[in-house]
């Protein structure tokens, strides 16, 4: 076994070194009023991620229509307007309230009315894989979160002059390259100013700014109805640039990361700038040379673990596919509110305030919680509510929406309350030195299951079962595949794995605390 890079005992005469967070803890408290300024700043680009992820709920939408000609050709019994002539039919509100209708597509197949929506979560896919490294090598996280943003709002403001929907789609995909690390980097700068105590409350202000953006573009959009989709693009995309001003001159970088790449002053600075005066001015530069903290492993020597062991591919693997079917509900069930008979509005603000529960059970009950039972309880009863919205829509029931869009409502809850469940089951199934990549793994699953969603609601707007049928399949199945190991089971093997092999990309993981 090759020798440590870093002693395992300490000399008894010299001072042990002091982790970032026993420091910031000493100079700056656990969570102060500039801490919580910090946080609620960058938790706020959240809102900015939420209207780029679901803003095509109400530009892409296909309207109603009705006839204009007392014929054989068009009459109440005709649900496809492809087969009547031009002449025989008539939007009911301007075609320009949606590209689909602006750009005559309604008798396009759903591959292409899909493929704004698809390309931007290809885009989140590629940019999550290419940028994520960044926040951790060279940018940072402050300046990736102000590149991710700035990205997401000039591609947004771009996107009103697309002539022609493949334009559109390429504009999409590249917004969502921009948005892709918004989320991982607000998490991460909003935790990293913190104690240990706190960043579970801290890291929780990601979602409810999340929760606030999809709570926001009904309203948005309800207040431009009948007017050009492109405006509300206009309305998404100023408010992000103007966020991204701030973002550049009133947060501060990561004093973890600045630490760890080696700009000590840097971060000192940013320390004595959050804390409060009387503890300022007994920092003691001097005592900085103690703080110690642990190299990060690469994020490619990890994955390259997690295939080459078998262990842990077979983990990554069912985590992966559970969080491809919580996927697909997760990012479907809010793109196919349009194929409900409900008020579009309403159910999309609805859908918003689902995240709330969802968050509030993930922050006080989780620890109450067996994660394997609920992970497997709320994937069965999201895939049943699923599947009976594609029963609903064969039978004529009375109040037929109001039933249809409840049954939605548990679905998608369902879908954010597994999604949280399994990030956690996820972080106490992976040692430290590959845990971050199956997290990211378990994301990067997830947003696929958005590439297929907008594909499968578009071919549902005429038979259900390719959209809310599937869906329900999908989350249902592979919810409940069965991860064969308890959780304290899995981290003493892989205590005893690591450190059988202490050394992985050329660090020394002896040191590993699970």
């Amino acid at each position: 076994m090759a020798e440590p890079t870093r002693p395992l005992l300490t000399d008894s005469n010299s001072l042990p070194p002091r982790s970032l967070d026993e420091t910031i803890e000493r100079y700056i408290g656990s969570f102060g009023w500039a801490q919580f300024l910090q946080a609620t700043l960058v938790s706020f680009s959240g809102v900015f991620d939420a209207q780029q992820t679901f803003i095509s709920v109400f530009t892409d939408f296909e309207p109603t229509w009705h006839c204009t000609e007392s014929d054989s050709f068009c009459h109440d019994s005709v649900s496809n307007i492809c087969i009547l002539p031009k002449t025989a039919w008539s939007w009911n509100l301007s075609p320009h309230v949606s590209v689909i209708s602006e750009w005559s597509l309604q008798c396009a197949g759903s591959f292409v009315k899909g493929l704004p929506e698809s390309s931007f979560f290809v885009g989140c896919l590629i940019g999550g894989l290419v940028l994520s490294t960044l926040a951790d090598s060279s940018m940072g996280r402050k300046n990736m979160l102000f590149l991710s943003c700035l990205i997401m709002s000039i591609s947004t403001m771009l996107t009103v002059f697309s002539p022609n929907i493949w334009v559109y789609a390429f504009l999409r995909f590249v917004n969502g390259v921009g948005r892709a690390t918004v989320g991982t980097c607000a998490l991460v700068l909003s935790t990293e100013l913190v104690g240990k105590k706190w960043r579970g409350r801290v890291g929780i202000m990601s979602f409810f700014g999340f929760m606030l953006g999809f709570l926001s573009l009904p309203a948005m959009a309800y207040i431009n109805r009948g007017n050009s989709w492109r405006i509300l693009y206009i309305w998404t995309s100023v408010p992000t640039m103007v966020y991204c001003v701030m973002v550049r001159f009133f947060v501060c970088e990561s004093p973890r990361w600045l630490f760890v790449r080696g700009r000590r002053e840097e971060a000192i600075s940013i320390l004595k700038r959050v804390a409060s005066s009387d503890v300022t001015m007994s920092l003691p530069f001097e005592e900085q040379e103690n703080i110690d903290e642990k190299p990060s492993v690469n994020i490619y020597a990890a994955m390259k673990v997690l295939v080459e062991k078998r262990w842990a591919l077979k983990r990554v693997s069912t985590v992966m596919a559970v969080a491809f079917g919580i996927g697909l509900v997760y990012y479907g069930m809010p793109l196919a509110l349009s194929n409900l008979d409900f008020n579009v509005y309403m159910s999309a603000a609805f859908n918003a305030l689902m995240d709330l529960p969802a968050n509030l059970i993930t922050l006080f009950l989780v620890d109450k919680l067996s994660r394997k039972n609920a992970l497997i309880g709320f994937t069965a009863l999201g895939g049943i509510s699923s599947v009976l919205i594609f029963a609903l829509q064969n039978m004529r029931i009375k109040n037929h929406g109001a039933l249809q869009l409840v049954l939605e409502l548990m679905s998608y809850f369902c879908a954010c309350s597994a999604f949280n469940m399994e990030m956690i089951y996820t972080i106490e199934l992976f040692p430290t030195c590959v845990r971050n990549s199956a997290i990211a793994m378990a994301r990067q699953a997830l947003v696929l299951g958005g590439v297929f969603s907008p594909i499968m609601v578009a071919a549902g707007r005429k038979n259900g079962v390719w959209s809310f049928g599937l869906f329900g399949l999908a989350i249902g199945l592979l919810g409940c595949l069965r991860l064969d190991c308890q959780r304290l089971e899995g981290v003493i093997y892989a205590t005893l794995w690591t450190r059988k092999n202490a050394e992985i990309g050329g660090v020394t993981m002896i040191w590993l605390v699970v």
